[in-house]
């Protein structure tokens, strides 16, 4: 109705976004399942693999509209300036909404974090998209309408990277940021009757949930039940204390 393809590049992703919110919250009721004798670890990574659909789906329509865009460039178009406007206020308006309400739970969940970052960009999606129809509405530059697709694609494309990157890192089970395997070392070493670490392993099963594995050689004079646990129940007290393991 309006000709806009700013707003049409709006609404899709908007509408890429209420999936990826819908994915979200079925991958959060999932990962909720209790574990099994064949999933010990149940289905924390579920939320993983939502980040995952969510991120390629971003990719996706942002490259589309980044092409369309381009292809637009110097073609007359009729823009609708006011239906333009009246639809992404009314945008803006729900994605303020929804970034309120997804703002405490980013930052503790990589997939509300992925939906909290989907919801931000389509606000800043609608905001351009408003700035253009004001703008054509007073100046009938049409070619304003294409500037501001570019702008939307652009807004997306490096969500979409960030979120992959994120994804990709706990799927090829890396090192956490901010975990320092040499500094665990170090502290592991450092409990009295602890001989050498090595097979020291670190990584992410789900969005806070870090686990850690190591093999751990002992003084032989630690060969009896009390001190064999006293440096295991130490060892696992260092890392809950300096590092934030529990598993």
């Amino acid at each position: 109705w309006s000709g806009s393809l700013a707003l049409l590049a709006d609404a899709a992703h908007m509408l890429t976004d209420a999936a990826g919110v819908g994915i979200a919250l079925v991958a959060s009721l999932i990962a909720a399942l209790p574990a099994t004798a064949r999933r010990t670890f149940g289905y924390l990574r579920v939320e993983i693999l939502a980040a995952l659909v969510n991120g390629l789906i971003l990719a996706v329509v942002s490259v589309v509209v980044l092409l369309e865009a381009i292809r637009r460039l110097g073609e007359p178009v009729d823009v609708e300036p006011g239906i333009m406007l009246i639809a992404a206020i009314i945008g803006a308006l729900a994605n303020l909404v929804s970034l309120l309400v997804l703002r405490a739970g980013q930052r503790v969940s990589l997939n509300v974090r992925g939906a909290y970052l989907e919801v931000l960009g389509d606000l800043l999606g609608s905001i351009a998209v408003i700035a253009a129809a004001v703008i054509i509405w007073v100046t009938g530059w049409g070619w304003v309408d294409q500037a501001a697709s570019i702008l939307i694609a652009l807004l997306i494309l490096p969500r979409a990277v960030s979120l992959l990157r994120d994804v990709v890192e706990v799927l090829l089970e890396a090192t956490p940021r901010g975990t320092d395997i040499e500094q665990i070392r170090a502290h592991l070493s450092a409990v009295p009757g602890v001989v050498e670490v090595h097979d020291l392993h670190a990584w992410t099963i789900t969005s806070g949930v870090l686990a850690l594995s190591a093999h751990v050689t002992v003084q032989r004079e630690a060969w009896n039940d009390r001190d064999y646990h006293g440096i295991l129940d130490e060892s696992k007290a260092c890392l809950r204390t300096h590092f934030g393991v529990d598993h």
